[in-house]
């Protein structure tokens, strides 16, 4: 009876292709999948033989396919990132650096996805396996395309898409006067100077995505057999899972196939180790900071990494530092250095006074969970403009990283923990985002589940997407109108220019007999 139950339960669960996106991103979307595979789904995840943080897993199947490059090269392309945030160029010279940078992630990422469409026998095992939906983070869009050859409806689980690709796709408003462009770090409270350059950014924004996706757009179309687009890809998707919410994202209008799941990696406080639960406590009545950069910095330059630690050291609380590079020669008593913490169980301790972050969404999130103030270094990426909505809320302070000095760090580090507005704002956006009628990964796993039962929500599409952009802004309506008023107002002056002309016509031939022969 066990065993059959055991078997009806496989039987009543779905089948879900997962295409994901590696590093960071891949964290919070292997969540989603435990949990479903919880519920008794089929989890299948292609993924590159090589992988930053993508393994193999017992809870679901993997299937891996060949990549045009190395573990060391990847390791070496990921370090690099991190590495060259520290590097203060000319200007020129750092445009030019980033446009090798993003024409190098091009070139890889594009070759990667090649191998996998035209990986005969995985492609083959995809056709024949029958999944109900395909579950992917569309940022790089090999998804999309598996997703438009295998005919699956599509679930896009994601931070952001470049050039606001995301809200474009979705025929979602945008208007330029209070929603940000990414990587501006502009509130939604911007200065006039502000507006004029989100709208040129806006302006741009089309220019700059088809150099990005222009690799994928030919590979698409070569694929596919017709010509594509990525914005035309990336409309099909059922759902969107966004993983923000309006605690931290700006309000803005949304569509109904977008859904927020934002804080949805703040996971149950776990005890911790006895290791770090003694450092924990013998910090005392002072308490702790938790300092990390995330994963992708592994070293920072000696210089920038004494100046830290000569600021760490003018705080009585006890610093977790993780580093996993040299040590600096000046580190002070009151700092340990570790090469792995547990972040959330950390900012969940009553005795964390602040948190220094690189300004990652996942570290944010967490941050706000755990209602710790923060101290923001961004380096990257949309961390300026998750560091410009925790400061805008008054729940942190935020650093360059390149201008930054020791008594700069010290002085935001020592505003965040002893001023209260800042402990009091991050507690109040807490409550915000605690205060919710279902828990965000339940939320998600719920909208997954849907799109496999119902085989996508073709209810939540509005119809902009069949409208041209002529259509769309009723340019035809309003120059059927405007004919209509000129031809209204064109008939109107003949019709008064004729009548003013029949008048003086009859008024002229009725003087006429009035004048008489004067003899």
């Amino acid at each position: 009876l066990v065993l059959f139950l055991s078997f009806w339960s496989l039987v009543e669960g779905g089948k879900l292709l997962v295409v994901p996106q590696d590093g960071s991103h891949w964290l919070s979307m292997r969540v989603v999948l435990e949990k479903l595979w919880e519920k008794r789904h089929e989890i299948v995840a292609v993924i590159p033989d090589t992988t930053l943080l993508m393994k193999s897993s017992q809870s679901f199947t993997i299937k891996t396919y060949s990549v045009p490059y190395t573990q060391e090269f990847l390791d070496r392309f990921y370090h690099s990132i991190g590495q060259n945030s520290f590097n203060n160029p000319p200007f020129l010279e750092k445009i030019t650096s980033v446009i090798n940078n993003i024409s190098e992630a091009n070139s890889m990422f594009s070759s990667a996805c090649r191998h996998l469409l035209y990986d005969e026998e995985l492609m083959k095992y995809l056709q024949d396996s029958k999944f109900d939906a395909i579950m992917m983070d569309p940022v790089l869009p090999c998804g999309p395309i598996i997703a438009e050859y295998l005919s699956l409806p599509s679930v896009y689980f994601m931070r952001g898409l470049p050039c606001s690709l995301d809200y474009k796709a979705t025929q979602c408003p945008s208007p330029f006067s209070y929603v940000p462009k990414t990587f501006l770090s502009s509130s939604d409270h911007m200065t006039f100077m502000e507006r004029v350059k989100n709208l040129l950014v806006g302006f741009s924004e089309h220019l700059l995505c088809y150099l990005f996706y222009f690799e994928y757009e030919k590979l698409a179309s070569e694929f596919l057999h017709r010509d594509v687009t990525v914005l035309e890809l990336f409309s099909k998707a059922s759902i969107w899972l966004m993983r923000y919410d309006f605690v931290f994202e700006y309000p803005r209008p949304i569509m109904p196939n977008m859904v927020y799941i934002g804080g949805i990696n703040c996971e149950q406080k776990q005890p911790l180790s006895k290791e770090f639960e003694a450092i924990v406590n013998a910090s005392g009545e002072h308490g702790i900071v938790v300092f990390s950069l995330g994963s992708m910095v592994s070293e920072i330059p000696m210089k920038k990494a004494a100046e830290i630690a000569d600021a760490l050291g003018s705080v009585p609380q006890t610093v977790l530092w993780r580093y996993t590079g040299q040590a600096p020669p000046n580190l002070p008593t009151n700092v340990k250095l570790v090469k792995w913490l547990p972040q959330n169980d950390l900012l969940a301790h009553p005795k964390t006074r602040a948190f220094i972050t690189h300004g990652g969404s996942h570290g944010v999130y967490e941050g706000i969970c755990n209602a710790v103030p923060m101290v923001l270094m961004p380096l990257f990426g949309d961390q300026m403009d998750n560091a410009k909505r925790v400061e805008s809320r008054g729940a942190g302070l935020t650093l360059n990283i390149l201008e930054m000095t020791s008594k700069d760090i010290s002085t935001a580090l020592k505003a965040v923990i002893n001023d209260k507005k800042y402990k009091e704002n991050i507690k109040r956006l807490s409550d915000l985002h605690l205060d919710r009628p279902i828990h965000p990964l339940d939320l998600a796993v719920h909208w997954v589940e849907f799109v496999m039962r119902h085989k996508g929500a073709p209810h939540l599409r509005p119809a902009a997407h069949d409208l041209n952009w002529i259509q769309y802004h009723s340019l035809d309506v309003i120059a059927f109108l405007l004919v209509v008023v000129l031809l209204s107002l064109f008939i109107s002056l003949k019709c008064c220019m004729f009548c003013c002309r029949r008048w003086c016509c009859k008024k002229g031939r009725t003087r006429k007999p009035t004048k008489a022969k004067s003899h």
